[in-house]
């Protein structure tokens, strides 16, 4: 789904430093960070109090204008904006989260995973398609079949070449590199899919989804 007029609109007005375009876009900016704060903060069974819950907040903004809007003017609208936003809040989020180990953290959350949380940043796709976390890679695993997760782990994050997959799988080192694409592209479309949803977050006035303005 690609952005909307109005938030293309929106973000331009922004970047021409237009009188309260930016006010307008945190406006219509907040609900979707504060939603993808708590989320991540569950997923990782970490307990964000409300003073960091701000903090938190107060970063992705800052990311957003930081630098004369880089990260605004990369956004090119192939996606929502709320999806694009979703993406990079949650990066700036675990960044800021491995950051803090004085954070608690639910009694099953391993600790390996704290200190592990930025690994696998950019190695799954571009600079906006960041998988933030071992945990999410071996979430978005699942949704691969057997032959194309064994690939991705073994390349993606045991560093193996082409060549040693080969000879410890017996699949030909020709058929590696579009199995992994494809696999790429699938963990890509399912972690946009939950980005999405987070960033349309239940409306319990109507008891459905309710579409961003």
């Amino acid at each position: 789904m690609s952005a909307s007029p109005y938030d293309l609109e929106l973000i331009q007005r922004c970047l021409s430093r237009e009188r309260q375009a930016w006010e307008a876009l945190v406006d219509r900016s907040l609900r979707i960070v504060v939603q993808v704060v708590r989320h991540t903060g569950r997923s990782r069974g970490i307990a964000i109090s409300p003073s960091d819950q701000e903090d938190l907040v107060a970063e992705v903004f800052l990311e957003l204008c930081k630098d004369d809007f880089a990260t605004l003017r990369r956004f090119k609208g192939d996606s929502s904006y709320s999806t694009y936003l979703t993406v990079i809040a949650r990066r700036v989020i675990v960044r800021n989260l491995v950051k803090r180990p004085d954070l608690p953290l639910a009694a099953d959350q391993p600790l390996a995973d704290r200190s592990q949380m930025g690994l696998v940043t950019d190695r799954l796709g571009g600079p906006h398609e960041a998988i933030d976390s071992l945990a999410e890679v071996t979430e978005l695993l699942e949704h691969l079949s057997q032959t194309e997760a064994t690939l991705v782990r073994l390349h993606h994050l045991e560093g193996r070449s082409y060549e040693e997959i080969s000879r410890q799988t017996g699949i030909s080192e020709n058929s590696i590199g579009p199995t992994l694409s494809r696999a790429r592209d699938k963990m890509l479309a399912e972690y946009q899919r939950q980005a999405q949803t987070i960033a349309t977050p239940v409306d319990p006035a109507v008891g459905g989804h309710r579409r961003a303005a």
